[in-house]
């Protein structure tokens, strides 16, 4: 009797142990997706509002106190189709700014402290790009499901509530989310699921397909050990208007890696002093840290300059050594690109030869050069390169990733460099706008007021020559003089376009480009478009101009040999005179005859877009009219002074 009731006890306490462990399996993981999902066939996003407490200072307007936030987004798999590179859009809008995303990366590339409580900020996965299938995992939630856990501040919600975004949606391509629903207070799901309106594309690539841009730039490995590792960055420049001059470029380690030592490129700063004293010294205690390249978080690197381009050590790379000048491929296709390559080192606990992970928040900007907005590197198929013997065989890379990058239109007072209109027809020139490039220091100047206009002499003399001038062409036009007299452009270069002459079958203007900087720009160019006229381009007398294709009625200029560089701004011949700027001239023909029905001096004689080295250049708004104040020409001055010429070389003889 009492061996049965120890047989009884021993099954009801195995019944026990088992019926607990299948719930610990299906609801016990903390990382384990809400019942909700469980009705979802595509991607389940949420998010949940953990917590938060009042930060400093402490205020009484309720609006203006800050609050320290933690919440979570997740991405899980329900379906039947992987998703590489996911997107998640997050509709923040109560002032907040991020400090961290555990888990994943802002796809914009801002640092943080990012503030994204007005417009939303997109999401994506870092290290886990990825979501593989729950069939092709077993269910393994780390493959399958994705968590970003965010650190941060936001304002104006009084307590008990709780800040909420407007909404969470998946946004790779082909996919639709239904507007969120609310689970309580503090929390939101949604499932987002394949449009089957759209047919999917024909995919042949293992990874993502390499994306278009206007600068793209690729980070290959291609060797790895255990706890390092050689990369090739590549970068190329594909938009016909773009260009870097002296480029620098940045991004973020994510893992604590250091750079060892690099060829082709360098880093603005060489120290081993982070990596002794972090955690790279305390994993590898004896390594010579004094001969480190570089141990910073965020390196700065920028392009080596020619002369070691045949250096044993550190040039011999081909694209490499250029000082930093990416050209447009409608300059030199062999000179659109730049190669640098980086030996990395890794810590713990990415030891493995395929623990292998690009840096992030990638950022490139050069001189006098456009803004580019990169994206996050997204894993793309291996790179091929040429063997390097001679051979017909391709040899790949380890591992590639790709981040693309395109230009951003300069927003208002942000630009850096400017045009100013003028015209045969009215002596007056319309300068640049007023903070064209913006104001610093606005104190003794009108940042509001609109430029004056100017005699167009007064063009070639610094801003800061000009007041005289400007007063005096206003008294004699009796122009109004506002008070305080108009900032200036504060730009470092400025353009001149000129309607120079209009007749019935073509029309001329002449482009004038002012350096007001310290430096040189080599191998510089312009380039014009215009909105009908562009067509009827003829010639540019003192530059080499070409039509582009695309972008549509666009000029593309750039200097004649000998004539390839815009100097930098000089002094005067004499102490006091101002100084003057590095200036190229050229006049441009047009014809007529495929552009109809042009009205040249009502606003088609001049660009809609100008571009110096790919920056768009700042349009005024105003062009000049034909109403406006001409000299008189006075014949009976002239034949004065014609037969005073003639008398005096009679006497001469």
């Amino acid at each position: 009797m009492n061996l049965w009731k120890v047989v009884i006890s021993l099954t009801i306490l195995l019944s026990t142990a088992s019926t607990g462990q299948t719930q610990d399996d299906t609801t016990g993981d903390s990382t384990a997706p809400p019942p909700a999902a469980n009705d979802c066939n595509g991607f389940f996003l949420s998010y949940t509002f953990i917590s938060r407490e009042k930060e400093y200072p402490h205020l009484k307007n309720a609006s203006a106190q800050p609050w320290a936030f933690k919440s979570v987004a997740s991405i899980l798999n329900t379906g039947k189709l992987e998703l590489k590179a996911w997107k998640m859009f997050i509709g923040f809008h109560q002032q907040e700014i991020l400090v961290s995303a555990g888990g994943g990366v802002l796809l914009d590339g801002n640092d943080f402290p990012a503030s994204v409580g007005v417009n939303g900020t997109y999401i994506g996965g870092y290290p886990q790009t990825d979501l593989k299938t729950a069939i092709d995992t077993a269910n393994d939630l780390t493959q399958i499901q994705a968590r970003v856990e965010f650190k941060g501040t936001q304002f104006g919600l009084r307590a008990p509530g709780v800040p909420m975004p407007k909404t969470i949606k998946l946004e790779n391509d082909g996919y639709k989310c239904p507007a969120p629903t609310r689970h309580g207070k503090s929390s939101m799901y949604a499932c987002c699921v394949r449009n089957p309106k759209l047919k999917g594309k024909n995919v042949t690539t293992k990874y993502t397909p390499r994306q278009k841009a206007d600068l793209t730039m690729s980070y290959d490995i291609l060797t790895a050990y255990g706890n390092n590792y050689l990369a090739q960055v590549e970068l190329q420049n594909n938009n016909p208007l773009g260009k870097l001059d002296h480029w620098n470029l940045t991004w973020e380690w994510q893992r604590g890696e250091f750079i060892s030592s690099m060829r082709g490129a360098y880093t603005h700063l060489k120290d081993g002093s982070g990596c002794i004293f972090g955690a790279a010294g305390q994993q590898y205690q004896d390594f010579d840290f004094s001969q480190v390249q570089n141990c910073e978080k965020k390196p700065t690197i920028t392009d080596m300059p020619p002369d070691k381009a045949n250096d044993d050590k550190l040039g011999k790379l081909p694209y490499c050594c250029r000082n930093g000048s990416l050209l447009p491929t409608t300059m030199s296709k062999d000179k659109s690109k730049a190669v640098f390559q980086l030996q990395v080192y890794k810590i713990s606990p990415d030891t493995s030869r395929i623990d292998l992970y690009p840096p992030a928040n990638w950022k490139i900007v050069g001189t006098l050069n456009p803004s580019y907005k990169c994206s996050q590197p997204i894993r793309v198929d291996p790179q091929e390169y040429p063997d390097k013997t001679g051979l017909q065989e391709i040899t790949r890379a380890i591992a590639s990733w790709q981040v693309a990058c395109n230009i951003t239109r300069p927003k208002l007072r942000n630009n850096r460099c400017c045009v100013s209109f003028s015209s045969y027809y009215n002596d007056s020139a319309i300068p640049c706008s007023t903070c064209a490039c913006g104001c610093e220091n606005a104190k003794k100047c009108n940042q509001h007021a609109k430029a004056m206009l100017l005699p167009t002499e007064a063009l070639l003399v610094p801003f800061s020559n000009r007041s005289v001038k400007a007063k005096a062409w206003a008294k004699i036009n009796h122009f109004r003089v506002p008070k305080p007299l108009p900032c200036g452009d504060n730009c470092g270069v400025s353009i001149n376009w000129h309607l120079n002459s209009n007749h019935k079958s073509g029309w001329t203007g002449r482009i004038t480009l002012f350096n007001w900087e310290d430096i040189n720009f080599e191998d510089w160019f312009v380039a014009l478009q215009f909105k009908k006229s562009g067509k009827g381009f003829q010639k540019a007398y003192s530059f080499n101009g070409t039509m582009l294709k695309n972008p549509n009625n666009t000029i593309f200029m750039q200097g004649v040999p000998g004539m390839t560089y815009l100097m930098a701004e000089t002094n005067g011949s004499k102490p006091g005179d101002p100084r003057i700027p590095g200036k190229q001239q050229s006049v441009l023909s047009f014809e007529k005859r495929f552009t109809w029905g042009l009205k040249v001096s009502k606003g088609d004689g001049f660009p809609s877009r100008v571009y110096f080295n790919g920056e768009e250049c700042q349009l005024p708004k105003d062009i000049p009219t034909a109403n406006g104040r001409r000299r008189r020409v006075n014949i009976v001055m002239i034949v004065v002074l014609v037969v005073t010429d003639f008398l005096l070389l009679r006497n001469q003889v």
